[in-house]
């Protein structure tokens, strides 16, 4: 059986067992509304087109503080791989950071700039830098020596080395990277935009849950974990596998 029908199954299965834990009166609707008043509610918000400046919103802060947070994170990298007292000290600490829960910053976002959008994208960037940092840094630590012994056999030396022989070979670790940074990035942002002014997916959600409607809260939660999978399987993991099959690291399909 098809991939594809075996998730599509799993995922009705998984509306009847609501929508029949609705009807048996479990839980009041207040708290788990049926399917049909999520995608009503859902309908309503794509109509009125609040869900899709949401999503635009929240898109716009994720690209700029995922590229800047790929940008920091890739030249940190480097400086970690390259400079052992920098590895030895910012690295120790960096190692430590990537360990911090990116909610965790969030109020220290709205001490320094308050709770507009640079709130956000600080907290996006930092959800998405370490993680980058350290999958930079273990691509280019982890370069195989016979690399290295045969370019410089053949004079290659310096910056040279670096560009043509050095970054290639780190391709693997970086395009990893960024697929985490992606996943840690999304999850950041949604916890940053749950305490902002918006707009955004997660105000939304936090403005829905303080007016206690849950259809719309479930339905967040549902369109944040539906483009998260999306974007991660049909853009990042395919990526990442080609990549991995170009470079010998994984038997082509």
């Amino acid at each position: 059986m098809p991939v594809v029908i075996k998730r599509i199954m799993f995922f009705v299965f998984l509306l009847l067992v609501w929508q029949g834990i609705v009807l048996l009166g479990v839980w009041p609707e207040s708290m788990i509304p049926s399917p049909f008043s999520v995608v009503n509610e859902l309908y309503l918000g794509f109509k009125d087109m609040t869900l899709v400046y949401d999503i635009t919103a929240s898109f716009r802060h994720l690209f700029i503080g995922l590229f800047l947070a790929i940008l920091i994170g890739t030249g940190l990298g480097v400086l970690l791989a390259k400079v052992k007292t920098a590895d030895e000290t910012l690295g120790t600490m960096i190692l430590a950071l990537q360990s911090v829960p990116s909610i965790v910053w969030v109020p220290l976002a709205i001490i320094w700039f308050g709770f507009g959008e640079t709130s956000i994208i600080f907290v996006v960037v930092i959800g998405g830098t370490f993680v980058m940092t350290m999958n930079i840094r273990t691509g280019v630590k982890n370069v195989s020596p016979i690399y290295l012994k045969a370019a410089k056999t053949m004079g290659s030396k310096g910056l040279d080395l670096f560009f043509k022989v050095v970054i290639p070979a780190a391709v693997p670790h970086a395009v990893t990277g960024v697929r985490l940074a992606w996943a840690f990035s999304w999850r950041a942002l949604m916890a940053a935009e749950l305490l902002s002014t918006g707009p955004g997916l997660g105000y939304t959600l936090s403005y829905a849950s303080d007016f206690n409607n849950m259809s719309l809260v479930i339905g967040i939660i549902m369109i944040i974990g539906v483009i998260g999978s999306i974007v991660d399987q049909l853009v990042f993991h395919r990526i990442e596998n080609k990549v991995l099959r170009r470079w010998g690291l994984e038997e082509a399909a």
